[in-house]
């Protein structure tokens, strides 16, 4: 058997005929409940394995079709690639006939076929299935049925059932199967326990693969397990993947901690939203308009939540129109980009609209440029395909992180990675210190940089460039500037390719003084405020000189507000050498025939540096 990553999915009024119809193609009766059983109608979701006669296997959901389970039948419907439409020849089309193949369409299916059920108590009426076959093509018309294959059919007697599993395969031939690259993505609707087995979990998967042993991730309980085994179709499998019915047993997660609506998914990829940005239509044939922040059901996958609609350009929808909006939701979802939804009234309960999610991690508005912001995004990303989409969410942040893009793009690290290798050849973005960051963004901070080493330069005009230790920006993004030939590094100083250090003669006489002040008072080391009071210079100027020798590394202020310039700190570095491996801070001070006051600021100034460490009494040369 060829298992294809494809879910067929029923549609129709109730009684209309869709579980027996299952059951005479697959053999399986989809009804499991008690109550199911004894009121003789559907009431949750059934699945089934089709075998069609060139071994290859598609998954069947039976949804309900009584007016009362619609949220069960969005979560089937949800998971679905194609419909079939079912429609009884003896009552033809009917109130839920039609609410389903509106929700279909706007959840998204774009394809499908029409069984015309029950032909065996009509067959002595001559006439009256070409007329209900007129009834049903006029039905479909301008919808994603028009024009497909109407099969009539007898589940009793098993007329046509043969010619029904041949349009089925041709179905399966035009239908595009989900890719099965990526994060794996199942929402949950139904979840049980099995004894000796612990947590199973079932659903239709969206996206990825999975195999025994991986992690998993449940949303938005956000609890961390496994997966133990895996079937589908009930047979133990070494991998599932997107467009397959799945069983998956967890390890490590309670039956208490998940239920249907939550979503197993890889770890890091997708998290919880409670504000999401979208298109929404209503349907034609509403009778009424949606207003803004108007209280609504969403069904979205497998999970339904109250929610206000929040609409960004409009007070209002009218009926058969659509407008962006965010859907601000009182519970949290889990949800992906394109992912479809129904809208249903809060009361009376019926279904009005629906759309496709937009952009999942969305906030409130805060005035008329946040709510301009919300507007272009939706724009640029509703019809933008991954790698657009990745550009222009970095674009729009102006840099990155990676853990952040894989849950921004949904994805896994392998296509992050590979998507972004493809911008970055474009020359679109760049990789700065594993953050990823827009050219926009990055001709930016290299600007920035470029002004603060000029700055630099118009105040330190003698020396030969900014030093090193100066900077905050990333050593990545100092890089950059050198490769591109905007900044040149000479030693451990930055400078622009046209500057040219001055030979200031007052200002270097001036560094003399400081110089020779220090090194007067040898191991009585002076204070800056003493050494600020001796040179006898403008505030402004002194600070300058003392900046300049700590940026060039020819003095440092240590602990207790002394000055130790570079001449002494090279001095001490030989005394200790002369004194081994160890030695106690009054060893140092006699053979610098100085005191503590003075010895212990320099010893902590060369802890800090690394130069020494201490044990206890004693220091450890390093």
């Amino acid at each position: 058997m060829r298992e294809i990553s494809l879910v067929l999915g029923t549609a129709g009024h109730i009684d209309h005929g869709k579980t027996a119809l299952i059951n005479a193609l697959t053999g399986i009766d989809c009804d499991r409940l008690i109550e199911e059983k004894k009121r003789g109608i559907t009431i949750e979701l059934g699945f089934a394995p089709l075998r069609l006669d060139d071994d290859r296997v598609v998954s069947v959901i039976d949804v309900p079709g009584h007016e009362k389970f619609i949220r069960q039948m969005v979560s089937g419907a949800s998971g679905i690639d194609a419909a079939l439409l079912v429609i009884a020849a003896d009552e033809s089309v009917m109130p839920q006939t039609r609410e389903h193949v509106a929700i279909m369409e706007l959840l998204g299916v774009h394809d499908g076929l029409i069984a015309l059920t029950k032909i065996d108590r009509i067959q002595d009426d001559e006439g009256m299935l070409e007329l209900v076959i007129d009834d049903v093509k006029e039905f479909v018309k301008g919808t994603f049925l028009e024009s497909k294959p109407i099969v009539p059919v007898s589940s009793v007697t098993g007329d046509n059932l043969n010619k029904l599993r041949t349009e089925i395969k041709a179905l399966i031939d035009r239908v595009k199967v989900r890719p099965r690259s990526g994060a794996f993505f199942l929402p949950v609707d139904r979840a049980f326990v099995i004894s000796g087995f612990g947590t199973v979990v079932t659903g239709t998967a969206y996206h990825g693969t999975v195999k025994p042993g991986d992690k998993i991730l449940v949303l938005p309980s956000e609890r961390e397990g496994r997966i133990r085994t895996l079937q589908v179709h009930n047979q133990n499998v070494e991998s599932a993947y997107a467009g397959q019915r799945v069983a998956a047993n967890l390890a490590g997660i309670n039956i208490d901690k998940i239920a249907r609506g939550d979503v197993v998914c890889h770890k890091g990829v997708f998290k919880s939203t409670k504000c999401l940005e979208c298109i929404i239509k209503l349907l034609p044939t509403v009778k009424e308009s949606l207003r803004h922040w108007q209280r609504v059901h969403v069904c979205t996958g497998t999970s339904e939540v109250l929610a206000r609609v929040s609409l960004l350009d409009s007070k209002q929808i009218d009926p058969g129109q659509e407008s962006p909006a965010q859907l601000v939701l009182e519970d949290p979802v889990v949800c992906t980009y394109e992912q479809r939804f129904i809208i249903r009234f809060y009361s009376p309960l019926i279904t009005i609209g629906g759309g496709k999610i937009i952009f999942p991690y969305s906030y409130k508005p805060r005035g008329a440029t946040s709510r301009a912001k919300i507007l272009d995004r939706i724009e640029n990303l509703r019809d933008a395909d991954e790698q657009q989409r990745f550009e222009y969410i970095i674009h729009e942040a102006g840099q990155l992180d990676k853990s952040d893009a894989l849950i921004l793009i949904q994805n896994t690290q392998e296509n992050v990675n590979a998507l972004a290798k493809i911008l970055i050849s474009a020359g679109k973005i760049i990789e700065l210190d594993n953050i990823y960051v827009s050219k926009t963004y990055a001709q930016e901070l290299l600007n920035e940089l470029i002004a603060s080493v000029k700055d630099y330069q118009d105040n330190y005009k003698s020396e030969a460039g900014m030093p090193l230790e100066n900077f905050t920006a990333s050593r990545a993004l100092i890089n950059l500037a050198i490769e591109k030939g905007l900044l040149i590094l000479d030693g451990n100083k930055l400078h622009t390719p046209d500057f040219i250090p001055e030979n200031d003669e007052t200002f270097n006489a001036n560094k003399a003084l400081v110089r020779n002040i220090c090194m007067s008072h040898k191991w009585q080391l002076i204070t800056l405020n003493e050494l600020k009071q001796k040179v006898n210079l403008p505030e402004k100027i002194f600070t300058k000189i003392i900046q300049a020798m700590r940026n060039s590394g020819e003095l440092a202020l240590i602990p207790e507000g002394y000055v130790l310039i570079v001449e002494l700190e090279n001095e001490m570095r030989a005394i200790l050498r002369s004194l081994g491996n160890q030695f106690t801070l009054a060893q140092v001070r006699d053979a610098t025939g100085s005191t503590r006051k003075f010895i212990l600021p320099v010893l902590e100034y060369f802890d800090s540096k690394g130069y020494t460490r201490r044990a206890g009494d004693v220091r450890v040369a390093l």
